[in-house]
């Protein structure tokens, strides 16, 4: 058998150690080949590939990125995109695709695999939206990123008596400010699935102050939005893509915090460091796990299938429906945050 991976949508860490899972288990148990296309979909759309055996893909479990490279091409794009996908497919003499992607790349593959192309999906998001696995790859190393930051801007801020607003990833859900704004001990956590009101968060850093407390942080998602009425922001702008240029949430609420109260505010937007670097040890793990299990997937033929994280163990979902919703941040979780509120 002759199996085919992609990887698709922006870089994560771990995505080489799911690589290696994949090789590693289709060359070793099963005598399988397995071949990378480059650059996600488009090569597929174009016919660039690379061969992957267990030599090629040594010291990856530890490298940040992806050796495939990647991109947010997909075949719905372009009016011949499938019958291109499947043209290369069958020139290679590909049997079956591993997509390794988040919402957008694995939602082209639910599509993909409707269409009768032969698949298993594998969740990559550090955002951790994608339904129906507890937990997508890359989430814990973004997350530990996001709190070394956190950690780090406390003493700046305590030095100082500042506010300090800390912007990170999130577009639709706050699963990273939630979990990195609890482990740094941050003031206020602001997320997209609750709208927030500036004038709340003004008072409630005026009530921290008037207690002897000069510094707070301020941990906002890059989704956050305030609640109708409440503060004006700009519409974003629109990318190829269709997706909404988000960033600047960061910068709109420190202005209006130093406006308001006059405390002194500063702004620190994490951005793409949350997803580069080197994966952490629940990541490296829990990639290989998907990598060994995707493998298994697909040579077994389970296709249209997605490899999910459950209760402490891998399982096969259908990837349908774990791209039919997001995966938001569960209300439990965001009342343990606002226990801390001021």
């Amino acid at each position: 058998m002759k199996v085919g991976v992609l990887t698709g949508g922006g870089d994560c860490p771990g995505l080489n150690a799911v690589i290696r899972g994949v090789v590693r288990k289709a060359e070793r148990t099963y005598g399988d080949e397995v071949v990378g296309f480059l650059d996600g979909w488009r090569g597929l759309l174009d016919d660039r590939q690379m061969p992957l055996d267990v030599e090629a893909c040594r010291g990856l479990v530890t490298r940040g990125g992806t050796i495939l490279g990647t991109s947010r091409d997909q075949p719905y794009m372009f009016d011949d995109g499938v019958e291109r996908v499947k043209a290369t497919m069958a020139r290679h003499c590909v049997d079956a695709l591993i997509v390794i992607g988040g919402e957008g790349t694995l939602s082209a593959a639910a599509r993909v695999h409707a269409d009768g192309v032969g698949l298993v999906g594998v969740p990559k998001t550090i955002d951790n939206d994608v339904a129906g696995t507890d937990r997508t790859f890359g989430f814990d190393t973004a997350v530990q990123t996001a709190t070394d930051a956190i950690d780090r801007l406390r003493t700046t801020a305590e030095s100082h008596d500042r506010v300090i607003v800390v912007e990170v990833m999130g577009r639709h859900v706050g699963h990273i400010a939630t979990w990195a704004g609890i482990a740094g001990g941050a003031t206020i956590v602001l997320v997209p699935e609750e709208p927030f009101d500036i004038s709340a968060i003004c008072e409630s850093l005026r009530r921290r102050h008037q207690r002897g407390r000069f510094s707070s942080i301020v941990v906002v998602a890059e989704g956050a939005t305030p609640a109708p009425g409440t503060l004006d922001v700009s519409e974003p702008t629109i990318d190829e893509y269709g997706h909404a240029r988000l960033g600047g949430i960061g910068n709109v609420v420190a202005k209006e915090i130093e406006q308001r109260t006059g405390f002194e505010t500063r702004v620190t937007v994490l951005g793409h460091v949350q997803r580069g670097g080197t994966p952490s040890a629940l990541d490296r793990v829990l990639s290989t796990w998907y990598g060994v299990a995707a493998m298994t997937a697909a040579h077994e033929g389970d296709f249209g299938t997605m490899v999910a994280f459950q209760n402490n163990r891998v399982v096969r979902m259908r990837l349908d429906e774990c791209v039919a919703s997001l995966k938001y941040t569960h209300p439990d979780l965001l009342s343990v945050a606002r226990t801390f509120f001021p």
